[in-house]
C-alpha cells in the first residue's frame, strides 16, 4: 500500500491500538467513519469469513449483499496480501473477540 502519507497511517495505527476496549473502538470509529464507511469494512470482514469458510461466490453475494467485485476483492486480499485478514479471522475463531 503505497496511497497516502506513511505517517499519517502510522499515527492512525497508534490511536486505533490505543483504544482499549470495544466501546471506545465504537466512539473512535463512529466519529471517524461514515455509516456508510462503517458497513463497507463490517461487510468485507463478514466476506473475508465466509471465503475462509470456503462458501461460494454466488452464495457469499447473496447472503451479505456484496457484489461480486467485492468478494472477488477480498477473495484476492486473502490470497495475495499482507495476511491481516487472515490474522484476524484466525484470532475471532480463537475467541480473542471476547464474545
Amino acid at each position: 500500500m503505497e496511497k497516502g502519507n506513511k505517517k499519517d497511517y502510522q499515527k492512525l495505527y497508534r490511536a486505533i491500538l490505543s483504544l482499549k476496549n470495544e466501546e471506545e473502538c465504537q466512539a473512535f470509529f463512529e466519529d471517524l467513519y461514515t455509516i456508510s464507511e462503517l458497513d463497507a469494512a463490517a461487510q468485507r470482514l463478514k466476506v473475508a469469513g465466509m471465503l475462509h469458510k470456503k462458501y461460494t461466490c454466488g452464495h457469499i453475494s447473496e447472503v451479505t449483499g456484496a457484489s461480486t467485485a467485492t468478494v472477488s476483492r477480498v477473495n484476492k486480499c486473502l490470497n495475495y496480501g499482507s495476511g491481516g485478514y487472515r490474522m484476524v479471522l484466525a484470532r475471532l475463531e480463537d475467541g480473542e473477540d471476547n464474545k
